[in-house]
């Protein structure tokens, strides 16, 4: 069973798990969690409606009930499962990955994560030990339907946009449930591609993190004149952007963003989380707005976990996530999008375009992540760490999520993928030249390592 990994339960359906999987899932979850009831969502891929079945059939075999929101965005499942008080629940997703791919996002009490440390490792063990006894009892299911007010609550993020030129990418994915209803119809400020929701995503597969993706919403921003784009991935936890140049830009600079609207529109003090692969430019940016930057590990079952132990106003992640205290801790794409474009469109009117906006952030030149295909990983990475710990004063070290080490004009992590079988090294400098000469370094130290 290949499926069960770090974040949630995800893989090629009918490859890595199928719908016995599915069924034992649904039977042992409300033990899991210790519950009777399940809220249950799905996005629109087409075996998503197959999975639906067994596990409602799984879940009402052990006893517990369904209430069941049907198509809905992962998100409303996070807002569903908090407002309402529910202690277990899945969302049927699997996010960007290609259509082939199917899975589940489970949380518990106060839309929490349960990753493999939390809860899925036991959820594997039983299913491949335990009896399953069907019920006497067996549980009903409900239907429910929270999207008008979900709506509802988005809308409150939502200023004046009109001065803004928008291009919407919605990936054919889940935000098409929503986007309208959200952001308005298309009009001559606002153009949509790709809005009608089709789990075999005819267009591009729903990962705005390859920069193939993207190539459709940046030749609409081109070609409309658009101020900013907009891009969600394929069950609508992300969004990323492009500027009115077309450029991508990177996610981890709209926590940077994002303090515009926390910090001095609403005056919130406190702390800010990042993921250990964020820009130094970020803290330095929101340091000027008396906020502490807090690092930690990638992904949403710790992102989430965290932000709720310290008690934080907001985080992000390189990935496009962004978490928030007004909404249980969890990512929403489209709270991140209506803030961003509310902080982008007041300073539109001080006369700053995106691409200046951005620009006053990122001070530092960036390599994004470069995957290595290495088996042994844990001895690459400690390799890398010593080269550079032994040769160079370092200024700080964290060895979570892989190691972090900061210099006095550069930094790099390195950490294993979750999901995939690469290393994955990031690094920043203050100059392209620094850059360029560390990266060249990596790669050589790695060389014996590659197969």
């Amino acid at each position: 069973m290949g499926a069960f990994h770090a974040y949630d339960i995800r893989g090629v359906y009918n490859r890595d798990f199928d719908k016995e999987v599915v069924y034992k899932i649904g039977y042992f979850l409300p033990k899991l969690l210790n519950t009777n009831k399940v809220l249950i969502g799905r996005d629109v891929r087409d075996s998503s409606p197959e999975i639906r079945e067994y596990l409602v059939k799984g879940i009402t075999d052990s006893g517990a009930d369904v209430y069941d929101l049907g198509l809905s965005t992962t998100p409303m499942v996070y807002y569903a499962t908090g407002k309402y008080g529910f202690t277990a629940s899945a969302q049927i997703t699997a996010s960007h990955n290609p259509k082939e791919y199917n899975g589940l996002k489970i949380s518990r009490d106060n839309a929490l994560p349960v990753g493999f440390d939390t809860g899925l490792s036991t959820l594997k063990e039983w299913i491949d030990t335990k009896e399953i006894v069907v019920s006497e009892k067996r549980g009903s299911v409900v239907e429910m339907d929270v999207k008008s007010e979900y709506i509802q609550f988005l809308l409150k993020y939502k200023k004046d946009l009109s001065n803004l030129n928008i291009g919407v990418d919605v990936s054919n994915g889940m935000a098409g449930l929503l986007i309208k209803d959200v952001l308005g119809d298309s009009s001559d400020s606002l153009h949509y591609i790709f809005e009608e929701m089709d789990g075999t995503f005819p267009n591009h597969e729903a990962n705005p993190l390859v920069h193939d993706n993207i190539l459709d919403l940046i030749a609409l921003v081109k070609e409309r004149g658009c101020d900013i784009g907009v891009i969600f991935d394929g069950d609508a936890d992300r969004v990323m952007f492009v500027d009115e140049n077309g450029k991508f830009i990177s996610p981890d600079l709209m926590i940077a963003l994002l303090g515009h609207y926390f910090l001095e529109e609403r005056g919130e003090k406190g702390l800010v989380l990042q993921d250990i692969r964020s820009s130094k430019a970020v803290g330095e940016y929101l340091s000027k707005m008396g906020a502490k930057v807090e690092t930690w590990r990638v992904g949403r079952a710790f992102a989430a976990h965290k932000l709720r132990e310290i008690n934080g106003i907001y985080g992000g992640e390189l990935a496009g996530h962004y978490y928030f205290r007004d909404f249980f801790y969890s990512d929403s794409g489209f709270m991140a999008c209506l803030i961003i474009l509310g902080v982008l469109s007041d300073l539109k009117k001080k006369g700053l375009s995106v691409s200046e906006v951005i620009s006053n952030i990122a001070k530092y030149q960036n390599s994004g992540e470069i995957n290595f295909v290495i088996e042994k990983k844990k001895e690459a990475m400690d390799f890398v760490r010593d080269h550079f710990m032994n040769t160079e004063e370092y200024l700080a070290y964290f060895d979570f999520d892989g190691y972090r080490v900061e210099f006095k004009d550069w930094w790099f992590n390195i950490r294993p993928s979750n999901t995939e079988p690469y290393l994955r090294f990031l690094a920043e400098a203050s100059s392209k030249e620094l850059l360029d000469q560390k990266v060249s370094k990596v790669k050589e130290l790695l060389k014996n390592f590659q197969s």
